[in-house]
């Protein structure tokens, strides 16, 4: 059963919120004022009615939590987040650095693969972003997986043996040499930047630096509209967010 503290996600006539389960009325966005205390008395699957509507209660996905995540800098898309976890073999158990917090998205979707063994230790110059991170990962529930640092990468990092090092920074190449004293051999580090241009000097400064197999991509989305007699692609496309670079650190 539910229980208080518990992270729930509510689909119904206004939309999807993610919810912390409290024995205190909730205010919640675009909903109104909620006693979420009642949730306790349902299970994963029912529905709850709520100011005369019903909705159906169910455990968050990632992709429920990120799509709740408040934003202030721009955010990684899920679809360029988990291209960054594949590509880096990011897991449970994982040591990642994450240099460039923003919003803290791309820290959720970490934080999510390397639970419940592994931590990531996220960099981030700007306390107005770090305090932004710091709420959207409590309503992630993935604090406890998580170290938020207010400190420069270009400057360095106090990890090492880490598995990953993934930046979101304007410059990145300024922080080669130091994600390669920080990764473990064979760690990954990896960039995301918008511009093809950020992407031609990231990949010059790692082959400069005993990185190897430098890959560079760019992910595009097109969502699949099913209807009854008709399949066709949708006439809107998720295309140019940003660039991702990834490479290998060798000894």
């Amino acid at each position: 059963m539910i229980q208080i503290g518990d992270m729930v996600t509510l689909i119904g006539p206004r939309g999807k919120f993610v919810v912390k389960v409290s024995s205190e009325m909730q205010n919640i966005k675009n909903l109104g004022v909620v006693d979420t205390g009642k949730i306790t008395e349902k299970d994963y699957g029912e529905s709850i009615n709520i100011i005369d509507q019903d909705y159906i209660i169910l455990k968050p996905s990632l992709s429920d939590k990120l799509d709740a995540l408040q934003r202030k800098a721009q955010i990684i898309l899920p679809k360029d987040a988990l291209q960054l976890v594949g590509m880096c073999n990011i897991q449970s158990g994982s040591l990642v650095i994450e240099g460039g917090a923003g919003s803290g998205a791309l820290t959720v979707a970490l934080a999510h693969f390397v639970a419940p063994n592994g931590r990531v230790v996220t960099y981030e110059t700007r306390e107005d972003f770090a305090a932004v991170t710091r709420k959207n990962l409590a309503m992630a529930g993935a604090e406890k997986f998580v170290e938020l640092k207010i400190a420069d990468v270009t400057k360095g990092f106090d990890e090492y043996d880490a598995d990953a090092v993934i930046l979101d920074i304007p410059n990145p190449w300024n922080v080669v040499t130091h994600a390669w004293k920080a990764l473990a051999p064979g760690g990954f580090f990896a960039v995301y930047v918008p511009t093809m241009n950020q992407v031609e000097k990231i990949v010059s400064e790692l082959r400069d630096n005993r990185f190897i197999e430098p890959k560079s991509m760019e992910t595009l989305q097109r969502e699949i509209v099913v209807g009854n007699g008709g399949v066709r692609p949708s006439f809107d496309m998720l295309g140019h967010t940003g660039y991702i670079t990834v490479a290998r650190k060798i000894l």
